[in-house]
């Protein structure tokens, strides 16, 4: 049976990526970390990412020898084919499937099929995402059950046993402010709201209590929400 102690993050640079990320330095031996340049609107997750790292390392020593490389693959193809208010210049709202117009079909599925190509390569295990189906906009790739098939897919077409780890699953946006506390204390909670980035129009001009955004987007309010009641509990 596979040692499950090294393991990929697909981190984009926002809250829940963040918080998985130290959730994983947390609790594997080896942490290697991938983003996604698919000509998404906000683009500057893609810079901000390379601050969360740096920041972490920084702050907290005791991961920095556990946080291995970071990769960057360009899937632009993804923003060709899709045709939604991520990868347009369109304004965002619901559309007749009760879905928003910011879901990008397949996006998931290829980010990890991508992920798990790479993580064989690598010898990593475990990839580690921040889907979530408890706060979140509905979309079917951030699902359970859509996790479960793609773990079983993904290690028979590449012959191991690759694990699919979902530690957001179940939590709303609360908990997740909690559970960052718990991995990292104030200082990656702080972390996170100054330098994460979750805001689906890529406003970085606007700081609010929970962290920079327009505070309108889904993104936003669900951030926001999260950051209310989490300040409520304390």
């Amino acid at each position: 049976m596979t040692a499950h102690t090294r393991a990929l993050v697909l981190f984009s640079g926002g809250q829940d990526s963040t918080t998985c990320l130290a959730d994983a330095l947390h609790r594997f031996e080896h942490v290697e970390t991938l983003g996604f340049d698919y000509g998404q609107r906000h683009r500057v997750e893609l810079d901000v990412r390379t601050t969360v790292l740096s920041e972490i390392r920084r702050q907290f020593p005791h991961w920095a020898p556990r946080l291995g490389d970071d990769h960057l693959l360009d899937v632009g193809v993804l923003g060709e084919l899709s045709d939604t208010s991520l990868t347009r210049d369109t304004a965002i709202r619901m559309e007749a499937s009760g879905l928003p117009n910011t879901f990008v079909p397949g996006r998931n599925l290829l980010f990890l099929t991508l992920a798990a190509a790479l993580a064989y390569r690598r010898s990593l295990s475990v990839l580690v995402t921040g889907v979530c189906e408890t706060d979140y906009s509905g979309y079917p790739d951030c699902r359970d059950d859509t996790m479960k098939a793609m773990q079983v897919a993904l290690s028979l077409g590449m012959d191991t046993r690759l694990r699919i780890d979902t530690p957001l699953m179940w939590i709303d946006k609360a908990a997740t402010w909690r559970m960052a506390h718990a991995l990292g204390g104030q200082a990656l909670v702080d972390l996170i709201v100054e330098h994460s980035h979750t805001c689906y129009l890529g406003d970085r001009t606007h700081r609010h209590a929970w962290g920079y955004g327009c505070g309108e987007c889904p993104a936003c309010h669900l951030r926001a929400q999260g950051w209310v009641a989490y300040q409520a509990q304390r």
